[in-house]
């Protein structure tokens, strides 16, 4: 059976994208970030199915230190 992941986009710092891509290659399994624009920050993270709190705990620890801004993606 294929499980989709689900998609979220976020703004960061553009600075700051390999630190948050190193972060979440430390937490195996759980997410893959993608630069979308990185002259914008814009990034996604993939996330693994019943993995999207984890996620955002660490984020929200994060974002005590870093900008980490929730967007909707332009269609």
């Amino acid at each position: 059976m294929k499980m989709e992941t689900i998609r979220k986009y976020y703004r960061v710092d553009r600075k700051n994208i390999s630190f948050l891509k190193f972060i979440f290659e430390g937490h195996e399994g759980i997410a893959v970030l993608s630069t979308v624009d990185s002259a914008k920050g814009i990034i996604v993270f993939h996330i693994a199915p019943g993995c999207e709190e984890d996620v955002e705990l660490i984020l929200l620890d994060l974002k005590k230190d870093i900008m980490v801004k929730n967007i909707v993606p332009a269609e």
